[in-house]
């Protein structure tokens, strides 16, 4: 993190917090993109449902959507505890729970016990990047110190992306090596066991873990408001949780209803089948897992470079809306053509297209982490980002996979990249049209 004689060293205490919200947001994004990861040798070892089959595209679309619906829900109270009972306390608990329901799923025997499991995981996640924006938001009072404790965080998210797939690639061949699981050695299963991997640096720093002092002052002094759900639709708040509902939802559904699709796409590339063409069946299921992993790579570097560049840009630049769009209107271009047109051509070209979709798509999750502290009120900000980040984000965003996997069955096709390509477009458009009415912060911001 940045430092500076303008304020940017850190007190101990600050460090604590820093490290283990970054932890939680790396996790965060560990977590959810394990998905595209296991899902294929998942559902093929659980029910022998196999791509391509109507089977697996219903499944597909289940465990993306039902899980997110649940976390939504789960999430906007979760958003609501923690301006009630407090940052840390929900903090903690959010992160043990999806470590340990992680865990948990890489024992089960069968497609539901997967769902349910899975169900818990978004629930802990969703609960887990409000309370720790909130924490964040209310332990830096200088505005640049605050805009880069928020976003070089943030950045560790992709950073679990990167590790999500390292974990995987590791997984598929290391895995006859390690202890049976379920009478097997499949490499799915030790890779979301992986995630319980949060919870034991959080089990050794969770006594030194300080409350949010913001919040912490109005509780004693008992002028700490109880947050209401129907506030966030008075007349000052009602035109913000509106827009940046919809315009999360937007972000959430670029990346899962195309850019998380990626792993089911590469098998597809011509470059793939023709390399596995000679393969017996074990062999070709290795190389396009592996291959699948190193795609899935490119797509997390980028987004971890992307996260990079928007958190040193909010330093400087005022403008919240002129931020976002820095990486939003490039995407309304680059995004739907990798997947309409840099799909049918090589691998490399693919890879790299991932690339540059990663570096636009994911930076604006950190944009939304930075926005949305400043224009919620204190005893409302938990529930005000919870509503924008679950309601808008995981239930309507990542409902766009569910959209995914039905257009694959619809389009004449039947190619999985040329479903994400259109929900790419039809996101990234409304999105980029919202952001003509998305309340300008720059009157939260002082110019220190």
């Amino acid at each position: 993190m940045p430092k500076s004689s303008r304020g940017f060293s850190l007190t101990a205490t600050q460090w604590v917090v820093c490290f283990i919200a970054a932890i939680g947001f790396a996790f965060d994004i560990y977590e959810l993109l394990m998905l595209p990861l296991i899902l294929r040798p998942a559902l093929a070892e659980l029910a022998g449902i196999l791509p391509g089959t109507p089977e697996f595209e219903y499944w597909r679309g289940v465990l993306f959507f039902v899980p997110a619906m649940v976390g939504g829900l789960f999430g906007l109270w979760g958003g609501y505890l923690t301006d009630l009972l407090g940052r840390r306390r929900v903090l903690t608990f959010s992160i043990l729970l999806y470590a340990f329901s992680a865990l948990a799923c890489g024992f089960v025997t069968s497609i539901p016990m997967l769902l349910l499991f899975r169900c818990l995981v978004f629930v802990g996640v969703c609960v887990e990047f409000v309370a720790a924006v909130a924490w964040l938001a209310e332990l830096f009072e200088q505005p640049r110190q605050r805009e880069a404790a928020l976003g070089y965080t943030q950045a560790f998210s992709s950073v679990g992306g990167i590790m999500v797939t390292a974990a995987n690639l590791l997984a598929i061949r290391y895995a006859d090596s390690l202890p049976m699981i379920a009478g097997g050695h499949e490499a799915w299963r030790y890779t979301v066991i992986s995630g319980v991997i949060p919870a034991i640096p959080l089990i050794i720093v969770r006594p030194f873990l300080p409350e949010s002092p913001q919040w912490a002052a109005k509780k004693a002094s008992g002028d700490l408001r109880r947050p209401n759900l129907a506030e966030l639709f008075s007349p000052e708040l009602r035109r913000t949780t509106i827009v940046t509902t919809l315009m999360f939802a937007c972000c959430y559904g670029a990346a899962f209803g195309a850019l998380q699709q990626t792993p089911s796409i590469v098998p597809g590339i011509s470059d793939v089948q023709s390399a596995t063409s000679d393969l017996s069946v074990p062999e070709k299921k290795q190389f396009e897992q592996e291959t699948a992993a190193k795609v899935n790579g490119y797509q997390e570097i980028g987004g971890l470079l992307g996260r990079f560049a928007l958190a040193t840009l909010a330093i400087f630049i005022v403008s919240r809306r002129w931020l976002l769009r820095i990486f939003q209107w490039p995407g309304l271009l680059v995004v739907p053509w990798v997947y309409l047109a840099a799909a049918n051509q090589s691998l490399e070209t693919f890879q790299w297209g991932i690339f540059f979709a990663g570096f636009l798509t994911v930076a604006q999750f950190s944009f939304w982490g930075n926005y949305l502290p400043q224009v919620f009120p204190l005893h409302l900000r938990g529930t005000g980002e919870s509503f924008a980040a679950n309601i808008g984000g995981r239930m309507i965003g990542t409902s766009c996979a569910a959209i995914t996997a039905w257009l694959i069955t619809v389009l004449p096709s039947h190619h999985p990249a040329t479903a994400a390509g259109i929900v790419a477009a039809v996101t990234y458009a409304i999105g980029s049209l919202l952001s003509f009415a998305l309340p300008d912060d720059r009157f939260h911001r002082s110019q220190d």
